[in-house]
């Protein structure tokens, strides 16, 4: 499997570099699944072999691009972070009790709960040992980075304390639970290329605003894509009850005449396929849709402000493009 950069690069040097490097991701990838006992080294494997945006590892690719993209530290890195992640979706789908992960049957539901948790743990281990070559810092920042997640999981979890405001609660979430390692993601691209300090600290927030971005444009597509193109079934958040985005903003700017739609959402899970199809429709409808893709384009913006801030390197250009790929694939 070979992974592609959601956007068109207009550098053709750097698209081959990124290219080359993602080819590298993969291998590292592969090599870090493998596991002496059979269950597991299959278990491991198997996110890995149904792909992905690998949108993570890219960050950490032109990140690098503002120091040395070729230091040996850049892809290691990398396959760290995306271990991370995918260290996490084994433990998502255990607490969501999901059945599918990518298009493929999930892990839970192939090995069992104990095996898919093991396997997240093991892919958490396999992650430090790969950090734990390129240093002490790369272990803080990890270690703070998963401290991070798990604040966001539980948050999430747990859900809104009395008297908080559920939209705030849920971008606290998305900031702890997405893009804390977003955020990593840059830093480690630019800090083990060599890039200036500056740079390592101005790069950070821009991968934390554009990963709320794309947390924000998958609840908006959850929604409104009539496709898979969120890598979801359309309205699963809606069908299991998870408030995001859009539904927070239906439920706190409900008008006299969106009764029906509070009603529905205040159902929790809608496993009634006319429940769903009835509370999706509506929802479509609803200028929450509207709010939701302009704190989309707000978040986009933020990160854009920044980026202009970098060395004009051709890959400041690419991250501009992503920017406006977010706002873009909202509609």
């Amino acid at each position: 499997m070979t992974a592609a950069v959601p956007v068109e690069l207009a550098d053709a040097a750097l698209a081959a570099d990124i290219a080359v490097g993602l080819a590298r991701v993969e291998d590292g990838l592969r090599v870090a699944a493998q596991a002496q006992h059979e269950v597991l080294a299959e278990a491991s494997a198997h996110l890995i072999q149904a792909g992905g945006k690998r949108f993570r590892p890219t960050l950490v690719l032109l990140a690098a691009q503002f120091g040395n993209p070729q230091d040996p530290r850049v892809v290691p890195a990398a396959v760290a972070v995306e271990l991370t992640h995918l260290a996490t979706l084994y433990h998502d789908d255990v607490m969501d009790e999901a059945d599918v992960r990518r298009g493929s049957v999930s892990a839970n539901s192939r090995w069992g709960n104990t095996v898919a948790i093991l396997t997240g743990d093991y892919l958490f281990a396999r992650a430090s040992q790969i950090l734990a070559d390129l240093g002490a810092e790369a272990i803080r920042i990890q270690a703070e980075t998963f401290c991070r997640l798990v604040t966001g999981q539980i948050s999430e979890t747990v859900g809104a304390r009395p008297g908080e405001d559920p939209l705030e609660h849920y971008l606290g979430v998305v900031t702890e639970k997405t893009a804390s390692l977003i955020a990593t993601a840059g830093r480690f691209g630019a800090m083990f290329s060599g890039a200036s300090p500056d740079v390592v600290s101005q790069i950070t927030p821009v991968c934390a605003s554009l990963g709320i971005a794309f947390q924000l444009t998958d609840d908006i597509l959850d929604v409104a894509s009539e496709s898979e193109q969120s890598g979801k079934t359309p309205g699963t958040d809606l069908r299991e009850g998870v408030r995001t985005l859009p539904m927070l903003h239906a439920l706190r700017s409900a008008r006299r005449e969106d009764g029906r739609l509070v009603e529905l959402l205040n159902m929790g899970e809608l496993a009634d396929p006319d429940l769903h199809a009835e509370a999706l429709k509506l929802l479509r409808a609803h200028p929450a849709m509207e709010m939701a893709r302009a704190d989309t384009r707000y978040w986009a913006e933020v990160a854009r402000s920044e980026i202009l801030k970098l060395p004009d390197v051709p890959a400041r250009a690419a991250f501009e493009a992503l920017c406006e790929y977010v706002v873009e694939r909202t509609g």
